[in-house]
């Protein structure tokens, strides 16, 4: 009788410890940054209805988030900002006392170790919605949107950012926000780029959650297109041709092979966002009992870093962070 020659894969998943002593990737608390809404008012937590668990803070409410932040050992936060007021220029994003600067000096007080990341946008303070200046036909204007991108990040500097994360995929972006923020003696100041952004369905709740949403046309003029891999390297190449020291893939779920690409092909830190859509479609299948929301969250976000991601910007990260103590 011929015997059978096989592999015996399941040797190194007999127990518990031998699958713990081969395991390739891991998540960490490290890896996480967790996004805030800071809105312009007092005594304001308004939940986020198409995000369960995420709420918009005024001022005087944020410290009690922080504080549960930097409680769980989360190290990182990405502030987004809502404005009293809004204008064609989106100049709240670039005031010494927008909503984003006075939040930033808020939280570098209370816990000055937390890491605060400034999204660098438009679209949150202008009353179009777009993330750049817009002409009379409505056409939006790539290279004077530069300036304006540049002062907001200058301004978010001042204010104590540690990080500054552009966000608005206008070309040359980060050229501009470099050159500003160096001739400005902010050159240690590190650069995050949104530099693989896709036009996606999967930032619907996130539009809800700051207010963002554009008022006429979309994204696809300035944001890419889902159907574009090999697309995304040449952003990514630019962006750090340009000077961007990290860079994003939005969103993560549906584009882990892109986190992968820009992986391989570049030696600075890869960051996976979770997306707005992806968090609420977990949440809403979880609160119906469909699924399993910390076996699936987990798996989810160990895909991510397997992938290649080396950071991940999700808005399941305080219920991670407990997840992993349990561990």
């Amino acid at each position: 009788m011929t015997e059978l020659v096989f592999q015996r894969h399941r040797r190194l998943r007999k127990t518990a410890g031998i699958r713990a002593m081969v395991k390739e990737t891991y998540l960490h608390k490290e890896d996480l940054i967790y996004p805030i809404f800071v809105i312009d008012g007092e005594n304001i937590k308004n939940p986020v209805a198409s995000m369960p668990g995420v709420f918009q803070f005024s001022l005087d409410r944020l410290g009690e988030e922080i504080d549960e932040v930097a409680s769980l050992g989360i190290p990182s936060v990405i502030l987004f900002g809502l404005p009293a007021e809004k204008d064609a220029v989106g100049s709240q994003a670039y005031h010494d006392h927008g909503i984003v600067q006075k939040a930033t000096r808020f939280i570098k007080e209370r816990h000055p170790h937390l890491v605060v990341i400034a999204d660098t946008c438009l679209c949150e303070f202008t009353d179009h919605g777009h993330c750049g200046v817009v002409d009379a036909n409505e056409r939006i204007l790539n290279d004077p949107s530069l300036d304006l991108l540049a002062k907001t990040a200058i301004s978010q500097a001042e204010a104590g950012a540690d990080i500054i994360a552009p966000s608005n995929m206008m070309d040359g972006f980060v050229t501009a926000i470099r050159h500003g923020l160096d001739a400005a003696g902010f050159e240690d100041v590190p650069i995050m780029s949104y530099a693989v952004k896709y036009a996606s369905a999967y930032y619907g709740p996130f539009r809800e959650a700051a207010d963002g949403a554009p008022k006429f046309g979309d994204r696809k003029t300035y944001q890419m297109d889902y159907s574009n891999r090999s697309e995304a390297l040449r952003e990514a190449t630019s962006d750090i041709e340009e000077g961007a020291d990290m860079l994003i893939v939005k969103p993560a779920l549906a584009y882990l092979d892109i986190i992968r690409d820009v992986k391989n092909n570049f030696d600075a830190p890869i960051v996976a966002y979770n997306v707005s859509g992806e968090y609420a479609m977990v949440k809403a299948a979880a609160i119906n009992g469909w699924i399993n929301e910390k076996e699936t969250v987990l798996e989810t976000l160990t895909g991510m870093k397997r992938a290649g991601a080396d950071i991940i910007l999700t808005y399941h990260a305080k219920d991670v962070a407990r997840w992993l103590e349990e561990k």
